[in-house]
């Protein structure tokens, strides 16, 4: 996959601004962009795409890039963008929130709702763009996380941009059917992030023991189409007993059996809606995500939905 680069350049100072407000519409969604310097800076942007996954690294110099009712309705509305802050500062307002963002932190903004994000001094970021219907959370889920600061380093956040970086970092050099998968990965663990912020997670468990449980999580959603997942293998990864294992799940409510066979089903299920190309065979679904029986597939998914996958698929491609 090739990198598409854009950049105001070849462009004299003066022509600069009316050039980047393109780019950064173009680029992203439709949004006003208000530059500080009488002589702009040069701006550029290198993107990639992976799967639904957008990944733009942006670098420029000082600004304001906000989104306004008016412009929402112009569309663009069904993202939510997360930005990686690698060089200058920030001020990103959204939901009531104000935060100030440094380097090695980052944020997320949902682009159906009005935001603002200053930029005093010149900067860099990578920026993330993820279609909501992929997290298959609300707007009031997604408010848990939006205009909030999170820290690039420890805990599940950390993870969260860990995994980001390399991803970005290396996105170039993946095939199509790899990069899709490992977006997908990113988009399970954006909701991990979401619920976790949400308290599902114990809110008196010990950081040490909620950085093990996202830990675990990622390592799960990373080989969920294995069958041969196990509690025994997950904790001799991890370097835990079995019964350690089963206490971190205990703090949601759930054990780590019924975590996999979840996420699993949603798996499933989200791959049986795809609305575009030939209809992807039930069993070939099935398999991709662990289930080893079809029919085993088909009880389980029909206690958990309501009706069987072929059910679940035909509804979804004819609305």
């Amino acid at each position: 996959m090739m990198s598409v680069v854009v950049s105001t350049v070849p462009f004299a100072p003066s022509e600069r601004a009316d050039y980047w407000h393109s780019l950064i519409s173009n680029t992203f969604i439709p949004l006003d962009v208000t530059l500080h310097e009488r002589e702009p800076s040069v701006g550029t942007i290198s993107s990639e795409r992976l799967g639904p996954l957008q990944i733009s690294v942006v670098g420029a110099g000082p600004q304001t890039v906000s989104r306004h009712r008016r412009l929402i309705a112009k569309g663009g509305e069904d993202y939510l963008t997360i930005t990686l802050q690698q060089r200058g500062t920030a001020r990103l307002t959204q939901d009531g929130r104000d935060v100030l963002v440094n380097p090695g932190t980052f944020t997320c903004c949902d682009t159906g709702r009005p935001f603002t994000r200053e930029h005093p001094d010149d900067f860099r970021f990578t920026w993330f763009g993820v279609p909501k219907k992929e997290l298959g959370m609300s707007d009031t889920d997604l408010r848990t996380i939006t205009g909030t600061l999170f820290s690039g380093s420890s805990g599940t956040s950390g993870l969260v941009a860990g995994y980001l970086a390399r991803l970005a970092d290396q996105a170039a050099g993946f095939d199509l059917y790899t990069g899709r998968r490992l977006a997908m990965t990113a988009v399970d663990l954006l909701t991990v992030l979401v619920r976790e912020r949400q308290d599902r997670l114990d809110p008196h468990a010990s950081e040490t023991a909620r950085g093990m449980l996202a830990r675990v999580k990622a390592y799960i959603l990373r080989h969920l189409a294995d069958p041969e997942l196990s509690p025994e293998r997950i904790a001799g990864a991890h370097h835990i007993s079995v019964r350690y294992l089963h206490h971190l799940f205990r703090s949601e409510g759930i054990t780590v059996g019924r975590w996999i066979h979840r996420e699993r089903l949603e798996r499933c299920r989200r791959d049986l809606s795809r609305p575009t190309g030939a209809a992807p065979a039930v069993s070939a679904v099935a398999q991709r995500w662990g289930f080893v029986s079809a029919s085993h597939f088909s009880r389980v998914f029909r206690t958990a939905y309501g009706m069987s996958p072929r059910e679940w698929q035909a509804s979804t491609r004819h609305t």
